[in-house]
């Protein structure tokens, strides 16, 4: 037996699908996992550092895992993902008790890295594959059908890295260049894990819908071929950029009836100079112009953004139109961030002018804003006919099971007959919080 491994995965549904690929890994080499860090022979934390808070919190987790490691010396203390792209070997040289650190083009490598902790060495592995064609079968071919299905819900990545160079992003900086599977070789993924009793696929990548692996072949044709696969009940994808949405892919969603009407489209910035200052190459008015075909061609669907606030030069008339964007649109929920300067990007190199405190009061008034849409748009569910996808039991309520509306809404239904995997019809009762109640329409 290798021993036992704890992964503690930061940030996107990204870092989820490398971390389970990493458990798979893991346990192909003998390890089973352990429920706490503490106990763990292996901790592995996946990290992200698209914001500066989430370094923050990997570093006060190796701190706390400090002690840990001097009462158990063989453990082994691993910094994976893009924090361990950005800092490389100065997580080493800062944290005496971290013995590897390796990119998100590494994973794949770690049993030898282990084996050479275990040597003796301290590892930095943060080497890009070869970026020389922007197509990459960059899962290896004997992993392919070996993915890893969530309960009834699996991740598949289709494109890595990103092109976009956006002001404020360091994703190219930490995740590469942009490349795309072949179509041929995700369809096998997916049919793999359809076989092994997936339900719900959601299609990864910084830009899924730049995917082109061919001239013939873009997302648009990848999203049409999958969503006929025998036994997929539902497909899901994540993120789109608005500058290459169309509506060709708006009239696909709504003629396929498994490909959720459901999508998460970052706008970043209501003010049209703010968002050429991030290099988004899109205006307010396109992407509103877009969003409107999206409404009236599938009026259920349910849209989720992110956004920053503050942005160097941001004005309270540039605030302003980010405020009038959420009020236009109503998206189901939004990722607010206040901005922050990320290393290697171009906007690190501006003056960050905004105060702190009025992008704490900017961010709160998005927050409270979004807070009473959300509220007026849970209300009216109220007795709305849903179809949820039963996901798994209440983790504190007898008979009752949680499942995800075709919107993603999560909503929970007392009924001790339900079953991890069934596709039901329920009535919306009401809601907690940001949970919908509902009942089975059939007993």
């Amino acid at each position: 037996m290798a021993g036992t491994y704890y992964i503690k995965t930061f940030g996107c549904q990204m870092n989820e699908h490398d971390s389970q690929r990493m458990s798979a890994i893991l346990e192909e080499e003998g390890y089973t996992a352990a429920s706490q860090p503490g106990e763990a022979d292996l901790v592995l934390l996946n990290t992200c550092s698209v914001r500066h808070n989430p370094e923050n919190k990997v570093y006060s987790l190796l701190g706390a895992l400090r002690p840990v490691k001097r009462n158990r010396p063989s453990m082994i203390i691993g910094v994976a993902g893009c924090v361990a792209q950005q800092e490389g070997e100065h997580i080493l040289e800062r944290e005496k008790s971290v013995d590897l650190v390796f990119g998100p083009d590494n994973f794949f490598r770690l049993p030898e890295m282990i084996a050479d902790v275990k040597a003796g060495k301290r590892v930095c592995e943060t080497k890009w594959m070869p970026r020389d064609k922007k197509v990459q079968n960059f899962i290896p071919d004997e992993w392919v059908e070996r993915g890893h299905a969530d309960g009834v819900k699996a991740y598949v990545a289709i494109t890595k890295g990103c092109n976009n160079l956006c002001s404020f992003c360091i994703v190219p900086h930490t995740r590469g260049r942009e490349v795309s599977r072949e179509k041929d070789n995700i369809v096998r993924e997916v049919r793999s894990l359809l076989i092994a009793g997936a339900k719900e696929i959601w299609l990864l990548g910084q830009n899924v819908n730049s995917y082109r692996p061919a001239p013939d072949c873009g997302f648009l044709e990848l999203l049409d071929e999958l969503s006929t696969l025998e036994g997929l009940a539902r497909i899901r994808f994540t993120s789109p950029h608005p500058k290459d949405w169309n509506n060709a892919l708006t009239d696909l969603m709504a003629d396929r009836k498994n490909i959720c009407n459901q999508l998460h489209l970052p706008f970043q910035a209501g003010s049209d100079r703010i968002l050429k200052a991030m290099r988004r190459n899109h205006t307010l008015e396109d992407y509103l112009e877009k969003v409107r075909y999206l409404q009236s061609r599938i009026p259920t669907m349910e849209l989720s953004t992110d956004l920053i606030v503050g942005y160097p030069t941001e004005t309270e008339e540039d605030f302003e139109r980010t405020l009038y964007a959420l009020e236009t649109v109503r998206f189901g929920q939004v990722f607010s961030f206040k901005y922050s300067p990320r290393p290697g990007t171009a906007a690190a190199d501006l003056q960050d002018d905004v105060p702190r405190e009025v992008k704490e009061e900017r961010l709160a008034r998005v927050i409270a804003l979004q807070h009473r849409i959300n509220e007026e748009q849970l209300e009216a569910y109220r007795g709305t006919l849903q179809e949820a996808l039963i996901d798994g039991a209440h983790p504190r309520l007898r008979h009752t099971m949680n499942g995800r509306t075709e919107g993603y809404r999560p909503i929970s239904v007392h009924a001790p007959h339900l079953e991890v995997g069934d596709l039901v019809q329920l009535r919306v009762t009401g809601h907690q919080g940001h949970w919908l109640l509902g009942e089975c329409l059939e007993p």
